[in-house]
């Protein structure tokens, strides 16, 4: 028996007010956005559905069991309707979606408004045990343990009873699933647990009972298959963010078409209710998965601040809102090569937001009444010639260098004292995975080299070298190495032949006797390469070709000899090789070059280069990255260029 649940005018007041919500721009046709002001208050000269309660027996948990019902306006028994279940968090029970989302509002508006289908939606007490109230200690392991039981409840007891009762489809693709926190989590489960009875499914603030997502989705190709929709959202400040993002970023590693929308906000019903209000436009009906990346991820603290600081927060379109203090500032600016004025409020803190920014690593700086310091919000980096703040921009193609769950090398320094420079200087080591247990075996070596205005650390920390040979080398597509990175700072500029040379020396006579005498490395030129971006590619073009039987892999990132201005160096190294043309054939088994596209500003010294090596019939293989002249086009460099070597 369905029983009427009479809302009391408490109920009915409660959260009445009007929520002030973000609202995005819609990028195109298709994607359905937040809910503008007054989306979730109550309309009088419209159509109203209803809410019921429902008692069903429960053989799961021994006893009845209660959930709400929303019938939609103008519901008739003569006529099916699809069902969303809609689920609770962990503090709530049948009555929270009711008490603090407002859904029979939401769904009036929206279904007065022609923007979603006519739908039953089910919202049940997720805590499947006799006394499912949310009561005493709501985390106790009985307590927890029966959210999980919920599957089982729901699955044999609660949908038999709801199609056996309402006038409702009985198919999964007329079936949805959606939760928000603990629910979340269970719709998460349960939905992509059981695809032969959900092709719906959201999870909105998913809480940590989520499964992992190899257990979530183990069968991409299936889930891809049966799922007409998987949404999932959480507000940008939720510190339950991070269990969105793991199953996001799985999702999108094996290609599962999914929406992931991440917006301003912290875990509550301002979230929540955008969740419901943009789950509920999208179900039911035809879905146009190529406007599933479109929707934002905003207001996320970028992955390079320090500890808890939330600015530099991402917004969408790639865009980044930053914010510092200082009260008695009289101009504040971020330079991100592009400067940005800062405004300033009336608490003396200044805030701007730049235009659309390139996916991957960026240097950044604060310019505070006209004196660029470090961002003490954010981690810094050696580059620019000198410290500066570093942001990384989330890249939907960056999962080969993501910290993933297999086996890791180690990133050392080794001091010494350099008879070349007449100082003590360091240089970074990656060691593979088991370096340190397989004592018999020897590796080879790439020694690789940092641009202008950065040093030894750059490699290291800027261009990830340790995550990406990990991931290569347990794909099995890359030889497990050791790798070299030397500060290249000889104090000579490598635009001059004789810091050319200085370094030649450096490294011939100082580094890798000492690589070679230190670590268990194979000491011949079939097992050693060079390689090295902009200023660096410009020392591995001179000691490279110059040393081929010491090197027989070369690899040239974002450089050239410039023209114009290196021409007595360029002809001195293009007549070398003229006369070397032979060896150097033979004896380099890849000559690899690559540049960022037209926009890197190596690019046209580059293809000169390129011409005349055509022009000298010297053997090279050239490709292109697009991204310019910075770090996500290396690290993609080092990514390619490592797989290739020593094999």
């Amino acid at each position: 028996m369905i029983k009427l649940f009479k809302p009391s005018p408490f109920h009915l007041a409660l959260f009445f007010g009007i929520s002030t919500l973000f609202t995005f721009q819609a990028f195109s046709q298709g994607v359905v956005t937040p809910g503008p002001p007054e989306f979730d208050v109550e309309k009088p000269n419209i159509p109203h559905g209803k809410i019921d309660t429902l008692t069903y027996a429960s053989k799961t948990v021994g006893n009845n069991r209660r959930a709400l019902v929303y019938t939609p306006p103008g519901y008739a028994k003569n006529k099916k309707y699809p069902v969303l279940y809609l689920l609770h968090g962990i503090g709530g029970d049948e009555k929270e979606w009711f008490r603090g989302g407002k859904p029979q509002v939401i769904l009036d508006n929206l279904y007065a408004a022609g923007k979603i289908e006519p739908m039953i939606v089910v919202m049940p007490n997720g805590r499947a045990m006799k006394d499912d109230r949310a009561t005493g200690n709501i985390m106790a392991k009985d307590k927890v343990e029966a959210f999980a039981n919920f599957e089982k409840d729901l699955l044999n007891d609660l949908i038999p009873y709801v199609e056996k009762k309402l006038s409702v489809y009985k198919d999964r693709e007329h079936r949805a699933i959606a939760g928000l926190s603990m629910g979340g989590g269970q719709s998460l489960n349960f939905g992509l647990g059981n695809l032969d009875k959900f092709a719906w499914v959201g999870g909105f603030s998913s809480a940590p009972n989520t499964k992992l997502p190899q257990e979530l989705v183990p069968d991409p190709k299936k889930a891809k298959e049966q799922l007409k929709l998987l949404f999932i959202s959480c507000g940008a400040s939720d510190n339950l963010v991070s269990f969105s993002k793991r199953a996001h970023d799985y999702l999108l590693k094996n290609e599962v078409p999914h929406i992931y929308f991440i917006e301003p906000g912290v875990h509550d019903f301002k979230v929540w209710k955008d969740g419901l209000y943009m789950f509920s436009q999208l179900i039911f009906k035809p879905v146009d998965t190529s406007n599933f990346s479109k929707y934002p991820v905003s207001g996320v603290p970028a992955s390079t601040n320090i500890g808890s600081n939330k600015y530099p927060q991402i917004l969408d379109n790639q865009r980044v809102m930053f914010s510092v203090s200082a009260p008695d500032a009289q101009k504040v600016q971020v330079d991100l090569g592009k400067k940005y004025d800062m405004v300033k409020d009336n608490q003396g803190k200044w805030t701007a937001t730049t235009d659309s920014i390139g996916e991957g690593f960026h240097y950044y700086s604060l310019i505070i009444d006209g004196v660029p310091i470090a961002d003490p919000a954010s981690k810094t980096y050696y580059g620019m010639g000198r410290m500066a703040s570093g942001i990384e921009i989330p890249f939907a193609g960056g999962a080969y260098y993501a910290l993933k769950d297999v086996p890791h090398g180690d990133i050392r320094i080794k001091k010494y004292f350099s008879k070349i420079t007449n100082s003590w200087r360091q240089f970074y080591v990656y060691t593979p995975p088991g370096y340190d247990a397989n004592t018999n075996e020897k590796y080879p070596v790439l020694y690789i080299l940092h641009g202008g205005g950065e040093d030894e650390t750059g490699w290291a920390n800027q261009g990830k070298t340790d995550l990406i040979l990990d991931n290569l080398i347990a794909a099995q597509k890359a030889k497990p190495m050791l790798i070299v990175m030397p500060d290249a700072n000889v104090g000579v500029s490598a635009f001059a032949e004789s810091g050319l040379k200085t370094f030649e020396s450096e490294l011939k006579e100082v580094i890798i006797p000492l690589v070679e005498k230190t670590y268990r490395i194979k000491a011949d030129a079939a097992n050693r390469a060079l390689a090295g971006l902009s200023m660096g590619g410009m020392h591995t073009l001179y000691t490279g070709v110059r040393n081929t039987n010491d090197f027989a892999y070369l690899g040239v990132f974002s450089s050239g000899w410039i023209v114009g201005r290196q021409n007595e160096v360029a002809d001195a190294q293009y007549e070398f090789m003229k006369n070397n043309r032979e060896k150097i054939n033979t004896n380099l088994k890849q000559f690899w070059i690559s540049m960022g596209g037209k926009e890197d500003i190596a690019y046209n010294n580059c293809k000169t280069m390129m011409d005349k090596l055509k022009n000298l019939e010297i053997k090279y293989t050239y490709q292109e990255y697009p991204g310019g002249h910075t770090w996500p086009v290396w690290r993609n460099n080092l990514y390619q260029f490592s797989a290739l070597l020593f094999k």
